[in-house]
């Protein structure tokens, strides 16, 4: 499964990318908006951790504009940020994050909240 992790600091990107290269990932990553909204859309990822303060673009934004192209809209996002507020885990929701992880997580915790994700993901993949 391909997970794509979106961060502009690259200690994060490098964490995250080794810690789902340990439980069998292939990952890509980028470094902002822009980056990331191509990555996805050559990609075509299964998930995107996204941070949620990138330097062009905020993560809700996107989110948004993953949401509304048509071979993308369907990826599932996971915001990553530092900004543990209700008002950002609502606005990232309302953007259609599919979970939202406040810095500092546990590898452990990151890798059970996607493979729930991806659970999900799949669940609705079949009903549909």
């Amino acid at each position: 499964m391909k997970i794509l992790v979106v961060d502009d600091e690259s200690d994060m990107t490098e964490m995250v990318g080794y810690t789902l290269r340990n439980h069998g990932y292939e990952v890509a990553t980028a470094a902002n908006a822009t980056e990331a909204l191509n990555q996805a859309r050559v990609l075509l990822p299964d998930a995107i951790f996204m941070d949620l303060m990138l330097p062009d673009l905020d993560g809700t934004s996107v989110c948004e504009l993953l949401q509304s192209c048509p071979s993308t809209k369907y990826i599932p996002v996971i915001m990553l940020t530092a900004c543990a507020t209700d008002a950002a885990k609502l606005i990232s929701q309302h953007a259609g994050a599919a979970d939202f992880i406040t810095k500092p997580f546990s590898p452990r915790d990151l890798v059970s909240r996607l493979q729930d994700v991806l659970k999900m993901r799949k669940a609705g993949v079949e009903v549909e």
